[in-house]
């Protein structure tokens, strides 16, 4: 009987680490950036029907890249876990960081479990706050660590080139037109330094509108709406109030 080859845990965690980056940057990218009414979820997206941002609860958005199956089943893992969490005790019991910590134990298990590959998949949990400063972002990569993010960040793709880009044009106080404008300069740019039209169809863009009479601040922007805070909105203004007025059709189900 053949002796079976030695791999150190170092070398075996650098494998899986280095198997799950690769199958996460053949995702188009995607960005989270705080503007001064809330946060919004920009990415390049042609499907209409597999969403990379989605509502987990009434004041939590989540955004994800890599594969998609993946990212869906902690998706709805974690609607599951604000459900139930939020029946039991509270709504205000739920929150991003309760959230984060709940994927982070599981990508963290499934990382470390020679059983079963890695999740090819990096998260963001965002909660919008009452004022900025109540703002919470968090990236999750593929080893369940915990990032605490702030102003704007990307993954997937060359999410390290995006970042850079963001982290020098990005301020605080940003209109959603603002923010929107800068996400989308930023994806458009390729890794060798040159730009690409992103058309708005392309684009799937959501907020965490805190301005939003309802509870539910997730919010869709698509279409006519979406064209308009491209074009500048009023005078280079806008929230996304206004640009969703007379419409809820973008609204998450």
């Amino acid at each position: 009987m053949s002796t079976p080859f030695y791999v150190s845990p170092q070398q075996a965690m650098a494998d899986r680490a280095e198997y799950a980056r690769k199958g996460i940057a053949r995702g188009r990218s995607l960005v989270v950036l705080q503007y001064a009414d809330g946060i919004v979820f920009v990415g390049e997206n042609p499907s209409r029907a597999l969403h990379k941002f989605s509502e987990i609860y009434d004041r939590i958005g989540f955004a994800a890249a890599g594969k998609y199956n993946e990212y869906e089943n902690l998706r709805i893992g974690g609607v599951r876990y604000a459900d139930l969490r939020g029946y039991t005790y509270d709504r205000d019991d739920v929150t991003a960081r309760g959230l984060a910590n709940v994927y982070a134990q599981t990508l963290g298990t499934i990382f470390s479990s020679s059983a079963e590959k890695p999740y090819e998949v990096e998260l963001v949990v965002a909660e919008v706050g009452e004022s900025p400063e109540g703002d919470q972002i968090y990236r999750l990569p593929h080893d369940g660590s915990i990032v605490d993010e702030h102003g704007s960040v990307a993954v997937g793709g060359n999410a390290e080139q995006i970042s850079g880009y963001l982290d020098q044009r990005h301020r605080d106080g940003m209109t959603l037109a603002e923010a929107l404008k800068l996400a989308v300069q930023a994806l458009s740019r390729d890794t060798n330094g040159s730009e690409r039209e992103i058309p708005a169809e392309r684009l799937e863009v959501a907020v965490l509108d805190r301005t939003r009479p309802q509870k539910r601040k997730f919010k869709r922007i698509v279409g006519g709406q979406l064209s308009r805070l491209l074009d500048g909105g009023a005078g280079g203004g806008g929230t996304a109030s206004e640009a969703t007025s007379g419409n809820e059709d973008g609204d998450e189900e």
